[in-house]
């Protein structure tokens, strides 16, 4: 390690902070805990039927998680890996938004076409919001104004206005968006359209498609690229995009609009986390049971770590 003298003292460069994946397992009915500098799995938690979303409250001390089957959102805590809590989060939780001030929980509810906010400070209902059909995508604006829900049935992103509770608006995009994400400027939301085979780049001034990116890998049929999970970096300059059953993510030039890459990852890779740092990407693959982890500054898979059955949602956190 290089070291820094300077007056007399020797200044020893800071060392990354520890993090920590948690890994939803969809089949297995758990989540994988792994520490994200060995790749070694550390434990494995039993959890409630189906978990899918999941996420870290902004204090650290619980994972929020989507347990589909039970109609739930369970409370874990980071500590003891068991459930402390679940919280009533309407009909077959899919995913969900942690608000940007940390106090309330913005969760899709597939069947019942409707969005639920999540008091977390009480662990109650504080509204709900009927949706299109199918609703699984879910974000908040960074300054905080609006709630984004796909409808995957309508075709539609549907705009939600938090201080009237209401829906104001619908967004058309190409066949079932499944996710969606805003750049940190606010200015864009990507959505990730699965049939489609497309993410489609919304001007969030006017709320309309400005731009669509298409996906061509040598070797992977068109019908095979179906993206789903998005991530920016820390720098909001590279999109890490996951594309299902093509079996790869992409990644992509945020300013230019460009694929850089496509790195092969495991088989129908659903959703990505990125690091702290911005060095890493880690990929779930539902299909063959494991994490990629990604090189983003080399392009690179570095390393494949086995989880539990069907891994679909993923999260780091120190």
């Amino acid at each position: 390690m290089k070291r820094i003298i300077m007056a007399g003292l020797i200044l020893v460069p800071a060392v990354a902070q520890a993090e920590t994946l948690y890994v939803s397992n969809e089949r297995g009915d758990s989540v994988s805990v792994i520490d994200a500098a060995s790749g070694a799995v550390r434990a494995t938690w039993p959890v409630g039927g189906r978990p899918r979303g999941i996420t870290v409250s902004k204090d650290g001390k619980y994972l929020y998680l989507c347990a589909s089957l039970d109609h739930a959102v369970q409370v874990i805590d980071r500590a003891s890996g068991k459930v402390v809590a679940e919280l009533p989060s309407g009909q077959d939780p899919e995913q969900f938004f942690l608000s940007r001030d940390g106090a309330t929980l913005f969760v899709a509810n597939e069947d019942d076409a409707a969005l639920t906010a999540i008091d977390l400070a009480s662990r109650t209902v504080a509204f709900q919001v009927d949706v299109g059909g199918e609703p699984e995508g879910v974000a908040q604006s960074p300054d905080g104004q609006w709630v984004v829900v796909t409808s995957e049935e309508d075709n539609v992103v549907n705009w939600i206005d938090i201080k009237a509770k209401t829906m104001v608006a619908e967004t058309p995009t190409d066949q079932r968006p499944r996710h969606v994400e805003f750049t940190g400027d606010g200015a864009q939301l990507w959505v990730a359209a699965e049939v489609g085979g497309t993410v489609q780049i919304i001007d969030t001034a006017s709320r309309q498609v400005a731009e669509t990116l298409r996906f061509a890998i040598p070797g992977i049929p068109d019908h095979r690229i179906l993206p789903c999970g998005i991530r920016f970096t820390p720098d909001g300059r590279t999109a890490v995009i996951a594309l299902g059953r093509a079996d790869h993510v992409a990644l992509v030039d945020v300013a230019a609009r460009k694929v850089r890459a496509y790195l092969a990852v495991g088989k129908r890779v659903w959703h990505v986390a990125i690091s702290a740092d911005g060095t890493r990407a880690y990929a779930a693959n539902g299909l063959s049971d494991n994490v990629s982890v990604i090189d983003l500054a080399k392009g690179a898979v570095t390393q494949t770590i086995a989880v539990g059955a069907a891994p679909w949602g993923i999260v780091a956190a120190p």
